[in-house]
């Protein structure tokens, strides 16, 4: 099967390097940086690794980098899109769980789940996913365990049925919304998460997450 790894990156130039370097080394050789309008050398970074660069001109955020790369995952016609953070929460070997599934049949979309096993997660990171994975069930009907997970896994049929619309944080709940509209089968696996205050520092605030809501609100009255 032909499989590539998405990472939407903005301004990570800190870890992108190893990002790339880990994923070559567990085996992946097929991966497509989305630079989301990054201001610092994300794109020098990327290009020195040798992999497929897309490029935004202006920050459009990560629903807008997921959308751009799902979209070349889709054109280049691989069998297995499997998004990965370039912040270097994720574990490369973690990827196999996610992918599993899909190579079996037995799944068109497997989320990689860090609260099927929460251990060394911040209790904050926790209630915040807790938070998402109810409004999220509540707006859409469909519940799952860890809905703003970053690692996914895509078979060619949901490439070809998932349309990404939003441009923000809110795209990792609409995912959830065109699995359910699409009827594509769902399957969670457990992965464990890599905290560094690094990572820590790229997630959501409060004023993001009250944000994200209401655009998520405004998305399904829309829809």
């Amino acid at each position: 099967m032909k499989i590539i790894a998405v990472i939407p990156a903005y301004n990570e130039e800190k870890t992108l390097g190893g990002v790339l370097e880990s994923l070559k080394k567990g085996g992946y050789h097929n991966l497509l940086v989305v630079n989301d309008g990054s201001r610092d050398g994300t794109q020098e970074v990327a290009e020195r690794h040798g992999v497929i660069v897309l490029r935004h001109v202006m920050n459009r955020g990560l629903g807008g980098a997921l959308g751009t790369g799902l979209q070349a995952a889709k054109e280049l016609k691989v069998d297995i899109a499997v998004t990965f953070d370039a912040d270097g929460q994720h574990a490369v070997e973690d990827i196999r769980k996610v992918l599993e599934p899909i190579q079996k049949g037995e799944a068109d979309v497997v989320i990689g789940s860090r609260l099927m096993n929460p251990e060394g997660m911040p209790w904050f990171r926790q209630l915040f996913n807790y938070v998402g994975n109810f409004m999220t069930f509540a707006l859409f009907g469909l519940w799952v365990s860890d809905s703003q997970s970053g690692l996914r896994g895509f078979s060619k049929k949901a490439l070809g049925k998932i349309q990404i619309r939003t441009n923000h944080m809110e795209v990792s709940s609409e995912i959830i919304r065109e699995i359910r509209v699409n009827e594509l089968r769902l399957r969670e696996v457990p992965i464990r998460a890599i905290y560094t205050d690094y990572s820590l520092s790229k997630g959501q605030s409060l004023f993001v997450g009250v944000k994200t809501l209401f655009k998520l609100i405004m998305h399904r009255l829309m829809n």
